[in-house]
């Protein structure tokens, strides 16, 4: 069989297996275009409302004349989108008509994409025209209880002050969390009838602290401890019974972690280095936890930025954190603002901690990838 038959008898093949045509997207283009132009039309109505309701020249005109503009230009941007998905399904259709099938699929491929993300815009913009809304409607009463700014402005520094204490007991809550929960998660898995006593008090008081409310906690230690007479601890401040009782909490969850960590590596190295000789103490300070902990850092983290917003309930038990300093600001102003300064400090802390996470896990799989 020559090479010109084999060539020809492929050419005919191809035309027999007729590509089928791409799903078309007007539909979709065209109710993101429908949607697009009414939140874009409503974005106009309602603030030129405002505008014309505020007096001239005043901040509610200046802020309605700002949201305006941000709403208008918010609302062009899927509504663009979505007449560019509208052109691109017609120039995919002109390219069916014209033979070139494949590269029709691609261009409605790209115009239900635009559609899509139009619509994804357009929901995001509707979800914030409502808080806005909510924040400004009803005369900007939300605003006026939670956004005073003349509130916040006069609370931030005494309740910045006494946010200084709920870091302060975070971090000594975690150095002693981290020793105590290791001890835990050690004593747990001691080997044999000598360590059964020992790891049957680990598991009990690791089951036990997970599961009474770690406000239950700071409630009996913070006045149990002071009621019952015990030297040394019945002088302690409010803040040194809120760190024992939050290290001990946290400890039985932070002792899991380990040991989640711990059994992760395999246990062959376990038995690999007790045959060389090496007892069980040296085995896991050599062997094992320098694995496991690194394996634990990213839940471990995680577990701190619980505690850190824990410390709000401190409270209870009188200690002058953020959150008592600004209920008494706002039992003294009738406005909770001050509470809301200490959500944005706990936001303002908490946040980078989760970007550190977020980050060590990225490098911990492109680790694990580049190690393959």
């Amino acid at each position: 069989m020559t090479t010109t038959h084999l060539t020809t008898q492929a050419l005919e093949t191809h035309r027999e297996l007729r590509l089928s045509e791409p799903k078309p997207a007007w539909k979709l283009g065209i109710g993101a275009l429908v949607v697009a132009t009414l939140v874009l039309a409503a974005v106009g109505v309602m603030t030129s409302g405002a505008i014309a309701a505020a007096p001239a020249g005043s901040l509610a005109a200046t802020l309605g004349w700002v949201f305006l503009a941000l709403g208008v230009v918010g609302a062009a941007i899927p509504f663009i989108m979505s007449v560019i998905s509208l052109r691109e399904v017609a120039q995919a259709k002109r390219e069916v008509r014209s033979g070139h099938v494949l590269v029709a699929r691609a261009t409605m491929t790209k115009a239900r994409e635009h559609a899509l993300t139009a619509l994804g815009i357009t929901g995001a913009l509707v979800l914030v025209i409502g808080f806005v809304l909510l924040i400004v409607g009803n005369d900007a009463s939300v605003q006026k209880t939670f956004l005073n700014w003349e509130v916040m402005g006069k609370s931030v520094a005494s309740v910045g002050k006494a946010f200084s204490l709920n870091i302060l007991i975070a971090l000594i809550a975690e150095a002693i969390v981290l020793v105590f929960g290791l001890a835990l998660a050690i004593c747990r898995m001691l080997p044999g009838r000598a360590g059964a006593p020992i790891r049957w008090l680990a598991i009990a008081y690791i089951d036990i602290m997970r599961a009474v409310p770690a406000i239950i906690v700071i409630y009996l230690i913070g006045f149990g401890l002071p009621l019952a007479g015990i030297p040394v601890l019945k002088d302690l401040s409010p803040a040194w019974f809120a760190i024992i009782a939050l290290s001990l909490t946290y400890s039985a969850y932070v002792a899991e972690t380990y040991r989640s960590g711990i059994e992760s590596i395999h246990p062959s190295q376990f038995s690999a280095a007790r045959s060389l000789g090496f007892s069980f103490s040296q085995t896991m300070r050599y062997m094992i936890l320098p694995q496991s902990i690194k394996n634990v850092i990213p839940p471990l983290l995680t577990m701190f930025i619980g505690l850190q917003k824990d410390t709000a309930l401190v409270n209870v038990i009188g200690a002058m954190d953020a959150f008592n300093q600004a209920k008494y600001i706002s039992s003294t102003n009738f406005n909770l603002s001050a509470v809301t300064v200490v959500a944005i400090m706990f936001v303002l802390v908490t946040i980078p901690q989760t970007r550190l996470v977020d980050w060590w896990l990225d490098r911990s799989a492109q680790r694990k990838g580049g190690s393959r």
